[in-house]
C-alpha cells in the first residue's frame, strides 16, 4: 500500500501535518524526498539542524521521528534557501530568493552543494561540513550535478520506497510527484480546508500526461496541471486544527480518521 499525499498549493498546504497523521493512521513509514527550508523565515529549525553539522527541516523531523529514523533516510535531498530581494534572478532564475546550499544523502553519505554566487552566513560556514563541497556558479553546472549526485540519491530513496510493503510518501509544494516514476496506490491532494482523494493508478497516468500537454518540457509537473486529467474519487472538508492537535501526529490520526479511511479504501477497491 503506497500513498502519496500532494498540495494542491504553494503555500502552507498542510500536506506534513496530513502525512504524519495518516501515517500514524495506517502504522507506515513516512518519506519526503525532497524538502527545503528558508534561513530567514525558518531559521530557529536551521540553527537546530545545523547545530549538529546537518541540514533538515522540521517536516522532515517530523515524520522521521514517527519511527525513530534519521532525518536525511527519510529526506535524502534538503535545500536551504535566503532572501534576495534586489539581487536578479541568481543561479536558479529566482527573483525573489537564492538557495545557499543543498544537502544530498547517497548511501547514508551526505554532501553538500553550495552556491559560489552568494556569501554563505557565517553559522553555515562555522558548523556545516564545507571544505570539501562542490561549488555552482551557473545554472549549467547545477544541472551536471543534479544529474550525478541529486540523481543518485533520488535513485536510492526510490528504491527504499519500493521496497516498503506499507509507505506514505509526501511531495513538497505543489509539486505532483516527489519521484518520477512513483505509482501510489491512493493519492491524497490537501490544501487549506479540501481534501481530494484520487485512484493511483489514474493519478500516475495522468501525470504522464500532463508531461507531454501543453505544459511539456517542465521538469517537474504542478498538480494543477495534473488534476485537468482527472476527478476525484471524493472531496472532502478538512477541519482546521489547533495547534497542539497539529503539532500530535497520533492527535492528528484521531481528528481525521474518516478522511484516512476514506483514502485506504481506495486501495482496496
Amino acid at each position: 500500500m503506497h500513498l502519496l499525499v500532494a498540495g494542491g498549493s504553494q503555500v502552507d498546504a498542510g500536506k506534513t501535518t496530513f502525512a504524519a497523521g495518516l501515517a500514524v493512521h495506517a502504522a507506515t513509514p513516512a518519506y519526503k524526498p525532497r524538502a527545503g527550508n528558508d534561513y530567514w523565515f525558518d531559521h530557529d529549525d536551521v540553527r537546530h539542524s545545523v547545530a549538529d553539522g546537518r541540514l533538515y527541516g522540521k517536516d522532515v523531523r517530523t515524520l522521521a521521528t514517527l519511527d525513530d529514523a534519521p532525518p536525511e533516510l527519510r529526506n535524502p535531498v534538503h535545500r536551504l534557501w535566503t532572501p534576495a530581494p534586489g539581487t536578479g534572478t541568481g543561479v536558479l532564475g529566482r527573483t525573489d530568493r537564492a538557495f545557499l546550499c543543498d544537502r544530498v544523502t547517497v548511501d547514508g553519505e551526505s554532501e553538500f552543494v553550495v552556491n559560489g554566487t552568494v556569501d554563505l552566513p557565517p553559522m553555515l560556514r562555522e558548523f556545516l561540513p564545507l571544505e570539501d563541497a562542490t561549488r555552482v556558479s551557473s545554472l549549467d553546472e547545477f544541472n551536471d550535478v543534479m544529474a550525478d549526485r541529486h540523481r543518485a540519491a533520488f535513485d536510492g530513496v526510490a528504491e527504499r520506497v519500493a521496497a516498503e510493503g506499507d509507505v506514505v510518501v509526501e511531495s513538497y509544494a505543489d509539486i505532483a510527484r516527489p519521484l518520477d516514476g512513483f505509482a501510489p496506490d491512493a493519492v491524497a491532494v490537501v490544501e487549506p480546508a479540501r481534501l481530494r482523494v484520487f485512484d493511483g493508478a489514474r493519478y500516475a497516468k495522468a501525470c504522464e500526461v500532463a508531461s507531454g500537454s501543453a505544459h511539456e518540457g517542465r521538469l517537474e509537473e504542478r498538480v494543477e496541471n495534473v488534476l485537468e486529467y482527472l476527478d476525484p474519487l471524493e472531496r472532502r472538508a478538512l477541519e482546521p486544527l489547533a495547534d497542539e492537535v497539529r503539532s500530535d501526529p497520533a492527535a492528528v490520526a484521531t481528528a481525521y480518521a474518516d478522511h484516512y479511511d476514506a483514502l485506504l479504501a481506495v486501495t482496496d477497491a
